[in-house]
Parts: C-alpha cells; sequence; structure tokens
C-alpha cells in the first residue's frame, strides 16, 4: 500500500507532471477529431517522448506493471500501447518506444475508429539521461553530433532506422507512420526522417529541442558572415551585359524549380521543429539563412521570402516568444505540453534547415505506400 501511494504522488506521474487542460479521446473524435489541432498533436507527441524517458526510469528502479510504472500513464489517456521498446544491447537501457493505437481501448470508450490524424504508430525517442547506467552511450553519441554534426555510425542510428523501415513496409505504411524525440533524441529522429526521405519515404516528424550545436556548424556561422559581406561587396559592383543575360536564365531555371519543389512539398508531411532561442542546444534552426528584413540577395536583385514557416524547405519551426529562460528551463520537454506555452512560427528562412533538408525534395519523388 505505501509503495502505491508513492507511486500516486511520484513527481512524474502523469495526473501531477503533465498536461494539465487536455482531454482523453471520447465518442466525440468521430465528429471532430482533437488530432487536426496542431496544438493537440505536439502536446500528445511530447507526452510520448515522456514515455520513453521513463520507460528507462522505471527499467532503472524496478518500476514493472501497470501498478507501479510510471511510462504507461503516458500513453493510455490517449488509448496507444507499447509495441516494443527499443534497447541498446551495449549497457540494456531503453532510448526508444514503439507506440500504437490501441483499438481495444478505444473500443472501450465507444471509439470503434482511429481518428482522422491520429498515427497508427509512433516512434518516440528519448534524449540524454545523465544516470550512471546511461551516461556512457548518450554522452557518447552527443560528442558524436557535437564533431560530425551527424548521428550516422552510431548503434542506436541503425536500430532506429531499422525499426522504422520494418514498421512502414511491413506493417503500416508510411503515412500513417509519425517519429518524435526531444534533444538527442530530436537529432536521431531527423537523421532517421532524412536517410529515408533519401529513399523516397516520408513520415510525419515532431522534434523538440533538436540538437544544432557543433563544430562544423560554428565554423560555417563564421564563414556564412564573411560571406554575406562579400556578397553585399559584389553586389556594389557594376554588371557587364553578360552577366545580365546569364542571371535571368539562372532566376527562370530557379523559378521552375522552385515550383515543381513547392508543388512537391505540399504532398509531403513536413517536420516539425520546436526550439526555444534560450536554449544554446538548440538555438541554431533560428538562425536566418542571410536573411535580412525577410528578403535576401540574389545577384543585384532582392527576393522576398514569404511568411509562413521556411520557404526554402516547407519545414514548420515553432519558436517560443517568452522572455529569456534559464538553460535547463529552456531545454526541458515539459514546456512543450504547458498551459502558458507561447508559440510563434519563424519567418525567416533557417541556415540549419536549409543545408540540411532542402535537397531532399529534389533527390525522388515519394514512394507509393498503403494504409
Amino acid at each position: 500500500m505505501e509503495r502505491n501511494h508513492s507511486f500516486q504522488y511520484h513527481p512524474k506521474a502523469f495526473h501531477v507532471f503533465g498536461p494539465r487542460h487536455i482531454s482523453s479521446p471520447g465518442w466525440r473524435e468521430l465528429i471532430s477529431s482533437s488530432w487536426k489541432n496542431e496544438s493537440y498533436k505536439r502536446v500528445v507527441m511530447a507526452c510520448f517522448v515522456q514515455s520513453a524517458y521513463l520507460l528507462e526510469l522505471d527499467r532503472q528502479e524496478n518500476r514493472y506493471g501497470l501498478e507501479t510504472a510510471l511510462a504507461p500513464q503516458w500513453w493510455t489517456p490517449f488509448k496507444y500501447k507499447l509495441v516494443e521498446p527499443l534497447v541498446d544491447e551495449r549497457d540494456g537501457s531503453i532510448f526508444a518506444a514503439v507506440l500504437e493505437w490501441d483499438q481495444a481501448a478505444a473500443l472501450a470508450d465507444f471509439i470503434p475508429i482511429r481518428p482522422t490524424g491520429a498515427p497508427k504508430v509512433v516512434l518516440a525517442i528519448r534524449g540524454t539521461l545523465l544516470k550512471n547506467p546511461t551516461i556512457r552511450r548518450d554522452v557518447e553519441d552527443d560528442l558524436r553530433y557535437l564533431a560530425w554534426e551527424s548521428l550516422k555510425g552510431s548503434f542506436r542510428f541503425e536500430r532506429l532506422l531499422t525499426a522504422l523501415k520494418s514498421i512502414i513496409f511491413n506493417q503500416q505504411g508510411s503515412k500513417n507512420v509519425s517519429i518524435t524525440g526531444h534533444s538527442l533524441g530530436a537529432g536521431f529522429a531527423l537523421e532517421v526522417y532524412k536517410a529515408l526521405a533519401a529513399e523516397g519515404t516520408y513520415v510525419e516528424a515532431h522534434l523538440f529541442n533538436p540538437p544544432s550545436v557543433s563544430l562544423a556548424m560554428s565554423y560555417r556561422i563564421l564563414s556564412g558572415k564573411a560571406g554575406f559581406v562579400w556578397k553585399r561587396f559584389k553586389s556594389m559592383l557594376p554588371s557587364n551585359s553578360e552577366f545580365h543575360s546569364k542571371s535571368i536564365a539562372e532566376d527562370a531555371a530557379e523559378s521552375t524549380e522552385s515550383r515543381i519543389t513547392s508543388e512537391l512539398k505540399q504532398m509531403l508531411p513536413m517536420p516539425h521543429l520546436y526550439v526555444n532561442t534560450s536554449d544554446y542546444i538548440c538555438c541554431y534552426y533560428n538562425y536566418p539563412d542571410g536573411v535580412q528584413n525577410n528578403s535576401f540577395n540574389i545577384g543585384n536583385k532582392e527576393k522576398e521570402v514569404k511568411p509562413g514557416g521556411n520557404a526554402l524547405t516547407g519545414v514548420k519551426l515553432f519558436v517560443v516568444s517568452k522572455a529569456k529562460q534559464r538553460f535547463l528551463e529552456a531545454h526541458r520537454l515539459k514546456q512543450w505540453w504547458s498551459d502558458d506555452l507561447e508559440l510563434q512560427m519563424a519567418l525567416n528562412n533557417s541556415m540549419l534547415i536549409s543545408r540540411q533538408l532542402n535537397s531532399l525534395y529534389t533527390i525522388q519523388p515519394p514512394k507509393q505506400t498503403q494504409g
């Protein structure tokens, strides 16, 4: 009894630590699906990532079963169930969770079909846990990203990619699959998203506080500043007729490519990135791609950037619009289900997003998937 009492009032219990004003799915979902609301979807995805953290903490603290484990509290209210925890065989730690729509639980609440917009399967990936059983492998991947701005080559990357391919091709079909993660987990989710997109397969992605700090990125920003000064200097030089005719042809080709790419992006699920400018781990995602006052130079011309996200990639970048915060507060996952969250969509093109994702939409058209 004493153990159950402490479990009910654990600081990470869903009803203590979780979202305050969010309802569980009911029969009304058949009329108006909450999953069509981007705020609702953001909150649920953040809760799924929290469950991935708690799966590992439950393991470390020997909490098993519905009576003592904390992780199930974070997926059951939304009618999902755990299909498979992904385990790092090197240290036995759980670093991700495969969650699936629980049709039996839904039927018990008179929901005969999955609501519109709700994914069949979600792959949720936790970030770094600074505890003895996991700290070595977690920090190892943190340093990998810091050095190379990539998580390819990591054991966990290969495990995640294999798991998601299995889900997509053997079970559900890509349009009903979502991937989400926080911090290091968001870095893995983005890396897996890019690997699949390079093959023409696209999934929905929700990335909270994705890592952006690396040695390569720092160098690139310094180089970009120098390059911007040089371009401004060149724009002041007189242009000859040969350059002018070449510029017109290049602009026409760019316009055609931009139109085709824009049409393709409307057919594909674009990643949702959630960043806080006070979080130095993800702040570079809000660093503009040579943008000044919503425009950027092409030769001697000014090209307007349309508002509503990152025009070059179609990625939805959401930025916390609060005043300056401490790092730990700005990096925490809890902020993404908080009631007082104030978000705004970034209007400028992000240098990091453009570099990482823009080429994906011209590699191959999306594969036809079922589901």
